[in-house]
């Protein structure tokens, strides 16, 4: 029996990536899964995908900026598997790399509409299904940022900041309420959202160190899913508030390390390669300074 049987999650952002490892090793361990991501086409083939390993899953195209479209996706999950258990906002976007002002409008926007309101919007409907229910597990995914300003990532980095920072009052207003609320960074995790980059025109060269730091910290989306496991199993009952990070001191020094080791054996490093879509500026851009 899986540490998870009988539950049901629901994980935004999952029809590949981190949100696709999540909700497979949910389902390894039993739970019912349900999928969500933009398009229906999408989820229909990661769903198809888990049933074909023999696990219980469904799921909905779901917008997480429209806080009626993840109301949509609750209601679904209930009419299917009759219950949340477990809600995992995993759904992001990167944003643009390069200078604030310099930046479309348009373009900032879409990273708060999606990491910001989608965060909230699916907080609010995981809890308006937990407290009635008196529990439940409600993970909000963290990124780089969540620390302090990043210069050039304006938009993704300060979007998670925002998320730790609500992420743990609402485990303070709900401390007595049997619901468990995490905060979570999964690290480095070498996905397509990783590698697609979008850039500045003239900003695309100060992306070229990413390559590097993917090859000493970038982990497979396995690794972190198992981390979101352990957040949502009851292991972590009673411990509501817990920020809890997969790119610590020891897995740095290692990465480092590691890398090091195959400088001394000569070994051919793995593809780290980016794919830069370059952006127009909206005025005038200074070259960086190197």
């Amino acid at each position: 029996m899986g540490i998870l049987e009988g539950k049901v999650a629901v994980i935004t952002g999952s029809s590949r990536g981190l949100g696709l490892a999540i909700a497979e090793t949910y389902a390894r361990e039993g739970a019912k899964v349900v999928l969500a991501a933009r398009t229906q086409q999408a989820v229909d083939e990661a769903v198809q995908a888990l049933r074909a390993k023999g696990y219980q899953a469904s799921g909905a195209a779901c917008d997480v900026g429209d806080y009626e479209q993840v109301k949509a996706l609750a209601v679904h999950t209930v009419q299917t598997y009759g219950k949340i258990d477990i809600w995992v906002n995993n759904a992001g976007v990167a944003g643009v790399f390069g200078p604030t002002a310099h930046i479309p409008r348009e373009r900032f926007e879409r990273v708060f509409q999606t990491n910001i309101m989608g965060t909230y919007y699916g907080s609010l409907v995981a809890l308006e299904h937990f407290v009635p229910q008196g529990g439940g597990k409600l993970i909000n995914l963290l990124g780089r940022g969540d620390d302090g300003p990043v210069k050039f990532q304006n938009a993704y980095g300060s979007s998670k900041y925002w998320v730790k920072s609500f992420t743990l009052a609402l485990a303070k207003e709900y401390a007595d309420s049997g619901i468990g609320i995490y905060a979570f960074n999964p690290g480095l995790v070498d996905t397509d959202m990783l590698r697609q980059v979008e850039s500045l025109e003239g900003y695309e060269k100060q992306l070229s160190r990413l390559s590097t730091i993917i090859r000493w910290w970038g982990n497979p989306p396995e690794v972190p899913a198992e981390r979101a496991l352990w957040l949502a199993s009851s292991a972590t009952d009673s411990k509501t508030g817990l920020v809890e990070s997969v790119l610590g001191r020891k897995q740095i020094i290692g990465g480092l390390m590691r890398d090091m080791l195959r400088k001394a054996r000569r070994e051919t490093p793995r593809d780290t390669s980016l794919n830069i879509t370059s952006i127009k500026p909206t005025m005038p851009l200074k070259p960086p300074s190197k």
